[in-house]
């Protein structure tokens, strides 16, 4: 009997709790919003270098045509919100007279290239000093299509030729 006493003071505290009506426990609700505005991201580009164009070597006497295709810089990306249009526009560089060229320092000789968004270099894709061309809207991952093709002039002095050119990414 003792055990079956002990057995009920046990249970009637828990039956009593659950007997009772429930307390009410203030609530309110509250708005969560988020706008998500339309963009484009870029990062990774260190100290603003997208990649290069490497159009390799060649001997002086070559008057071939050299294409390169533009090398991204690891570690670079571009993403843009859907339905988001990237423009992308790239000036004449500084050695531009009226095409875009290649130069060596202490040299007058010019090795002029044009700049295309395909490979195949046809004239409907090249990209002109100054002038947007549409990218799309891709979300991820966008990689800049800049392809070039430089014309060598058949006696150029030996040496390495550069030019600088500014990307001009817009959306």
């Amino acid at each position: 009997m003792h055990w079956l006493q002990r057995y009920t003071v046990i249970l009637g505290p828990t039956f009593w709790l659950l007997a009772q009506p429930a307390l009410a426990v203030p609530s309110r609700s509250f708005q969560v919003s988020a706008i998500i505005v339309p963009g484009c991201a870029i990062q990774g580009a260190t100290g603003g270098v997208f990649g290069q164009l490497d159009f390799g070597k060649y001997p002086g006497t070559s008057s071939a045509a050299a294409p390169a295709g533009f090398v991204q810089t690891v570690g670079l990306t571009l993403s843009c919100t859907p339905g988001v249009t990237l423009s992308m526009s790239i000036n004449g560089g500084a050695n531009y007279t009226s095409v875009r060229n290649l130069a060596q320092s202490g040299y007058s000789i010019r090795i002029p290239y044009h700049l295309y968004t395909s490979s195949n270099y046809s004239a409907a894709s090249e990209i002109l000093a100054d002038q947007p061309v549409s990218l799309g809207s891709s979300n991820n991952n966008i990689t800049l299509p800049i392809y070039a093709l430089a014309q060598l002039n058949g006696f150029s002095h030996s040496g390495i030729y550069t030019d600088t050119l500014t990307v001009t990414l817009s959306w």
